[in-house]
C-alpha cells in the first residue's frame, strides 16, 4: 500500500521516495546540501540525514573487474551488498560475445572509453590472466590496480573466483569494515 495514515495526516510512501531521489541525484550531480534543501524546500539538515540514512560507506571508489570468471552473479551479489560501485565481470563466452560483436574500430573505441571510466576509481579490483593483469594496470594506472591473477595466459575456461577472499580484499580496502545492512 502506498498511502498510510499517520494521526490525522495520509502519507504517500512514492511521493517521499521519489523527492528523496531527486535530491540524491542533485547531490550527486555536485549541488551543495545548501541548495538542494533550497530547490526541493526542505532543510539543510534533512538533506544530511537522508545521505546518512542511506550510506553504505565512505572511502575510496573501487571498481572490479573481471574475466573469465564463472561465479559473476555471487561476485556481482558482493559488489552489490558492499557498494562497489562498479562491478563488471564476465564469463568467457560473455568476453567473447562481446568482442565479435562489436568491429575493430568500435571495440577499440569502446575498450578507450572503458579504460578512461575505470582510470576515475581509486582502487580497481582486477581479477584476470598474468599478462592481462600486467596490460590493465599498465593501462589504468598500476598504483590503483590490485591485482588478483586468476591462472596463466591465455585463459579459455571460466575461473571461479574466492569470495570469500575478494569480500576480504574489498573490505580491506574500504578501510577494514563492511557496511552496514
Amino acid at each position: 500500500m502506498d498511502l498510510i495514515r499517520i494521526g490525522d495526516k495520509v502519507v504517500s510512501l512514492s511521493r517521499i521516495g521519489g523527492m528523496a531521489e531527486k535530491i540524491l541525484l542533485a547531490r550527486s550531480q555536485g549541488m551543495s546540501q545548501h541548495d538542494a534543501a533550497k530547490k526541493f524546500g526542505v532543510d539543510r539538515s534533512f538533506v544530511s540525514r537522508l545521505e546518512t540514512v542511506g550510506e553504505l560507506r565512505k572511502g575510496r571508489s573501487i571498481a572490479v573487474i573481471g574475466f573469465p570468471v564463472e561465479n559473476t552473479q555471487e561476485i556481482r551479489d558482493l559488489c552489490q551488498d558492499l557498494g562497489v560501485e562498479l562491478c563488471w565481470v564476465m564469463t568467457n563466452q560473455e568476453r567473447w560475445q562481446y568482442a565479435q560483436s562489436r568491429n575493430g574500430i568500435e571495440l577499440v573505441n569502446e575498450i578507450m572509453d572503458l579504460a578512461s571510466r575505470f582510470r576515475q576509481f581509486d582502487t580497481i579490483i582486477l581479477l584476470a590472466s598474468n599478462a592481462r593483469v600486467r596490460l590493465m594496470a599498465a593501462l589504468l594506472d598500476s598504483r590503483a590496480v590490485i591485482p588478483v591473477v586468476l591462472g596463466e595466459t591465455p585463459l579459455s575456461a571460466d575461473v571461479v573466483v574466492d569470495i570469500e577472499s575478494l569480500r576480504r580484499t574489498v573490505t580491506a580496502v574500504m578501510g577494514g569494515a563492511e557496511p552496514p545492512k
